[in-house]
This record gives C-alpha cells, sequence and structure tokens, in this order.
C-alpha cells in the first residue's frame, strides 16, 4: 500500500475544517482633509490641508457572503468619522491627531486593529520636502 505524500495530507484537512472565512482589510489612501493642525497658533490659526491614509482590520466579515453594506464597515462612514474627529478639536501634532482617529474608530467598530497615516504635503518648512508624515497604529484590546 502507497503511503501518502504531504499534500493528501493537507488537502484530508481542509476536507474536514472546510474553508476558512476569509480576513477583510479595508483602506482609504488620499482622504483629503482641511484641519487646524501645527505647533505654532499661527500654523493652527490659518490651517492646511492633509492627506490621510486609515486601513482597518475588519477580520471576519458576513459582507463577504451576504454582500450587504450593513454586514461591514462602511468606508464613507469611516471618512466621514476622521474628518469629525479632525475638525473637533485643534491639535498641535499628527501624531496626536491620527491617535484620536484611531481611537475613535475602534470605539465605533469591530477591529482587530486600525493604521492612520496623516501627510501634510506643504509643511511649513525653510527646507523644500515633497511631504511630512506620520503613522499610528492601534490594536483592539
Amino acid at each position: 500500500m502507497e503511503e501518502p505524500d504531504e499534500y493528501d495530507e493537507v488537502e484530508e484537512d481542509d476536507e474536514e475544517e472546510g474553508h476558512p472565512e476569509p480576513e477583510v482589510a479595508i483602506e482609504v489612501s488620499g482622504l483629503s482633509l482641511f484641519t487646524h493642525v501645527g505647533v505654532t497658533e499661527a500654523e493652527r490659526e490659518v490651517g492646511q490641508r492633509l492627506l490621510l491614509d486609515l486601513r482597518l482590520d475588519v477580520g471576519e466579515c458576513d459582507a463577504t457572503v451576504t454582500d450587504r453594506i450593513e454586514d461591514t464597515v462602511d468606508y464613507a462612514q469611516v471618512c466621514e468619522m476622521a474628518n469629525l474627529v479632525a475638525q473637533q478639536h485643534s491639535y498641535k501634532t499628527l501624531e496626536r491627531l491620527c491617535a484620536a482617529i484611531a481611537d475613535r474608530l475602534l470605539e465605533r467598530y469591530e477591529l482587530g486593529a486600525v493604521w492612520v497615516k496623516a501627510a501634510k504635503p506643504e509643511p511649513p518648512m525653510a527646507l523644500p520636502v515633497s511631504e511630512v508624515s506620520v503613522e499610528v497604529w492601534r490594536e483592539a484590546e
């Protein structure tokens, strides 16, 4: 009798356990917001454009089967929430703004983790740069 090879064993395990549910991540790139973030009072007063990138680790998600927006995280609402957080308070650092957005998203949605990147495409600096950015990530507790 021929012994099963490694491939046969994996195939049998898959049949016994079924297929695992797919993991879902939602990404938003280049969300453009006008905010009043800055270290100096003048920078906060005048305001400036920021670009946000967001990644939400949703995990298993019923929408992969149901095709219903109610069974996933609505990225339009996520963008509105990020904008609201950016407008509710005048932050000095991008670090604090990113952390506040991440915290709000983790409070509102059942997520495994959130990653937020905020970029200033025109930072008020003496030397020319294309942008400066800060990234913050948080895992759910």
